[in-house]
């Protein structure tokens, strides 16, 4: 940063407060000019955007993950607490992977990573509709999964 005044780099921090805002303020001194000022610092976010399988693009949608979830758990016994827990670790996941873009693949396979652990067959019914089964031998080939 420099001085907005002298353009000097030489700068001390007097003051930081943090804002209601969620921004950080900061007054500042130039040693070269002796003059003060504020700066504010904020975390700059950038909206995630999923590639879907046909190439488009749509935003991240947490509730869409909720939505998901509530049908494959629909009559068992899973709280929507849990649901909710669930599909927060797949954003935070999604997040820290660190891309402006992610696959709705990967988002997929998290759901499922997740899902697996929490109730086998809400596992299934995820599944037969996330990787499209078709056939009944589909069903079999995830069971013998699921089993081991």
């Amino acid at each position: 940063m420099k001085c907005p005044y002298c353009g000097s780099e030489k700068l001390r921090t007097l003051e930081t407060r943090d804002s209601p805002d969620n921004t950080v303020r900061r007054r500042k001194e130039c040693a070269d000019c002796e003059k003060r000022f504020t700066s504010y610092e904020y975390v700059e976010t950038v909206e995630l955007m999923v590639k879907k399988k046909d190439g488009r693009l749509e935003r991240f949608d947490f509730n869409k993950i909720v939505r998901g979830l509530q049908k494959a758990c629909e009559k068992r016994p899973v709280t929507m607490d849990q649901i909710h827990e669930l599909a927060e670790h797949v954003r935070q996941d999604v997040m820290v992977i660190g891309k402006d873009e992610v696959k709705s693949q990967e988002i997929g396979d998290l759901v499922m990573k997740y899902l697996k652990k929490l109730d086998r067959v809400a596992y299934l019914r995820f599944a037969s509709v996330y990787k499209q089964f078709e056939e009944p031998e589909d069903f079999q080939k995830l069971l013998r999964e699921v089993k081991t």
